[in-house]
């Protein structure tokens, strides 16, 4: 996925070093301007993903440059990030009341700047919800781990090392499922990681680690635990 940055600073050094920044996420296209008037025509004919615009800038500064971007339907609805020194409280109300949606203090950091950006492109829930899925994903591809490594210890092969595996991955799931909406998961796999801890190599202990991943791999694929997953 590409995301097209515009920036618009009247200092051409700024506007070199805001392109660096930007280029240090490979999904970003970006293109400077150096005016207000400029910045409109470019938004018309080459619509951005989001706009950084100075705030101090002659003839049409960035208020003004913002109207103007608002006052076409091509590009009303265009993210638009203040830069500016100027941050005091009153100014980031009065740029929020204006329709920016954030807003990025000068001088900025050329190493963050592009994750700055990113924050204000991608909303927190949308955020939330990209990690559940990747958590998702993951849940899926432990459950199988958790599968082979069962058949391992049942033919015996690698016991020890299957045991130690399966902790791992209990460990894991411990931490993250509760963190991900599925306490009850959690639970789960924080048993399966105290029994394999527990100690033993003989048959008992094997059966207990079994009697947990069971429950585990039941609880995974309960329909009252997976109700909100998304494939």
């Amino acid at each position: 996925m590409t995301i097209r940055v515009l920036h618009v600073d009247d200092e051409p050094d700024i506007r070199e070093v805001a392109a660096i920044s930007l280029g240090l996420d490979s999904e970003f296209i970006t293109r400077s301007c150096g005016s207000g008037s400029e910045a409109v025509a470019v938004a018309a004919e080459w619509p951005p993903d989001i706009i950084l615009l100075d705030v101090m800038m002659p003839g049409m500064d960035g208020p003004a440059t913002l109207a103007r971007l608002r006052a076409s339907a091509i590009t009303a609805s265009i993210p638009v990030v203040f830069m500016t020194a100027r941050a005091q409280t009153r100014e980031l109300d009065l740029f929020r009341s204006l329709g920016a949606v954030g807003v990025i203090p000068k001088p900025f950091d050329p190493m963050t700047l592009a994750a700055s950006v990113r924050s204000h492109i991608e909303p927190v829930d949308g955020k939330l919800a990209r990690l559940q899925s990747d958590f998702l994903h993951r849940l899926d591809n432990d459950v199988a781990r958790l599968k082979k490594l069962a058949r391992d210890l049942k033919t015996g092969t690698a016991r020890k090392a299957s045991l130690k595996q399966i902790g791992e991955i209990a460990h894991g799931l411990a931490g993250a499922c509760g963190v991900f909406g599925f306490p009850h998961l959690g639970d789960l796999a924080a048993e399966l990681e105290q029994t394999v801890y527990d100690g033993g190599v003989g048959a008992d202990h094997f059966g207990n680690v079994h009697r947990s991943l069971d429950l585990l791999l039941a609880g995974v694929t309960a329909r009252d635990a997976l109700e909100n997953l998304v494939p």
